[in-house]
């Protein structure tokens, strides 16, 4: 990106906005859920549609959350989506950690579903 003359690195931070307001604008309804330490997120409700606010290192699904649907870009250092603490057993494409791709992780039956988001 280039502001008065001098070139300014894009952050995380602008892609995550950028794929927030994508969605936004294909009238995909998210709520944003925040880490609860850096790169962790906890999911405590079954149903919902969440956004990670910033690249994720781990994911976890409390015990009774039986579906959900997640929007996340992979930190450098992911580590894995876990079911209540427990590594989930998961299918589809695999999740490359560059901190630039979206992906969603869709959870339903006991497995967690990784696709690749095409905007």
């Amino acid at each position: 990106m280039i502001n008065a003359n001098r070139i300014v690195p894009i952050q995380n931070v602008d892609l995550l906005s950028l794929y927030a307001t994508a969605l936004k604008i294909a009238q995909v309804s998210v709520t944003k859920i925040s880490a609860t330490n850096p790169g962790e997120f906890t999911q405590t409700a079954s149903g919902n549609t969440v956004f990670c606010d910033e690249p994720v290192k781990k994911f976890n699904f409390i015990a009774g959350v039986t579906s959900a649907k997640v929007y996340f870009v992979a930190a450098y250092d992911y580590e894995e989506f876990t079911v209540n603490g427990t590594p989930a057993t998961t299918a589809g494409v695999s999740v490359e950690k560059d901190s630039s791709t979206l992906y969603t992780a869709t959870l339903s039956s006991g497995t967690l579903t990784f696709a690749k988001v095409g905007l």
